[in-house]
């Protein structure tokens, strides 16, 4: 099948970000003989305009880059570019929507124009982001973006999704405690920064827990280092964790709880305590009325009965238009971002003819 041949071509040359020089190269060279229009609307994307003479257009996104990870699979097809590999299915994304685009070709009237997205640095500085401020879709009208996403959580070739919560908002936390060391014989001369990180821990978990139970989030630690030797008083404690949810008001003041256990941790202690969180990414969530409508059509994809607690940056295009995200299953298959993440191919074709019902019924 054509779809897997695209997959194994393009597993075979992973790159970074926005620097995707050959994966630009191979696509263009399956797109460029089609009836459609290219154009690079920001650094490492690449997109297809297809006119079927409709005034709008739907579009589809496939992420293009890959991870800094060295490929332990020992696939035929592995990795020419050593510390780099598909590790995460963008691979396996691109090759279903370049099996959609042959597809269109052969088309003659379709309910919509269509516009396909090669979309850089989805594992790095979200460049969902910048393709939505590119202007590109308001160039071709387009009404609403759908995105999948490879899933090893779900069995092979299961389609899925679910209304509103799809994937959390996201941030690293980092916390900093500064105290003052001294012999742990003269404990009073000191100002104990691994004391006052536990405290930071105990709050911190509280202020989590007494959110209401139905209100999807996390909020953990997953690494605490503090002092040198066992007989002398921790003058540094360092706290990473992570910070995810769904609603911005829920993630903002668990942000904001956290600044201000900060404040509270440093008075009572007398440590300094500073609290960093990142921007991440917003939450994919997917509209009531994007889901029905799809739904409505007959299509057979899975409702997931509970969301996931990872970040995707197609949640960038749910902030500019109305857009739904779908999970195709894996099933048994190692992690995503491990280094001998495989799959089963053939479900390509069952996620690849699901765009195709999909750009010819909606």
């Amino acid at each position: 099948m054509q779809v897997i041949q695209y997959r194994r071509a393009l597993h075979r040359i992973p790159e970074l970000d926005q620097d995707l020089p050959e994966t630009l190269a191979y696509l263009r060279g399956i797109l460029s003989p089609l009836s459609c229009t290219l154009s690079s609307p920001i650094p490492g994307a690449l997109c297809a305009f297809f006119d079927f003479g409709r005034p709008d257009a739907i579009a589809f996104r496939s992420d293009a880059d890959a991870l800094p990870i060295t490929e332990r699979t020992g696939l035929p097809f592995t990795s020419v570019h050593p510390g780099r590999m598909h590790a995460c299915g963008h691979d396996g994304h691109m090759a279903m929507v370049l099996d959609l685009a042959v597809w269109l070709d052969q088309q003659t009237a379709l309910p919509h124009n269509v516009l396909l997205l090669f979309q850089p640095a989805e594992e790095t500085t979200g460049g969902a982001k910048d393709l939505c401020q590119s202007g590109v879709l308001e160039a071709h009208k387009v009404q609403c973006v759908f995105g999948m996403h490879l899933w090893p959580e779900l069995p092979a070739g299961v389609i899925a999704s679910r209304k509103r919560e799809m994937m959390s908002r996201s941030c690293e936390v980092s916390v900093t405690i500064t105290g003052r060391s001294s012999h742990i014989a003269k404990a009073e001369e000191g100002l104990d920064a691994l004391a006052a990180g536990v405290e930071f821990y105990r709050r911190a978990a509280a202020l989590e827990a007494a959110l209401p139970p139905h209100l999807f989030r996390l909020l953990k630690f997953g690494r605490m280092e503090s002092g040198t030797v066992r007989n002398a008083v921790s003058g540094k404690t360092v706290l990473l964790g992570s910070l995810r949810a769904f609603q911005d008001e829920v993630f903002l003041d668990l942000q904001q709880g956290l600044r201000e256990i900060g404040q509270q941790v440093q008075a009572d202690t007398g440590c300094q305590v500073a609290v960093h969180t990142n921007d991440g990414y917003p939450a994919v969530w997917n509209p009531d009325a994007l889901y029905d409508r799809v739904k409505n059509l007959g299509l057979p994809f899975l409702e997931l009965e509970k969301p996931v607690m990872i970040s995707e940056d197609f949640s960038w295009y749910q902030r500019h238009l109305p857009a739904l995200f779908f999970f195709l299953g894996c099933g048994p298959s190692p992690a995503l971002h491990a280094d001998n993440f495989a799959f089963d191919e053939s479900i390509l074709a069952k996620g690849a003819a699901f765009w195709k019902q999909l750009a010819g019924a909606f």
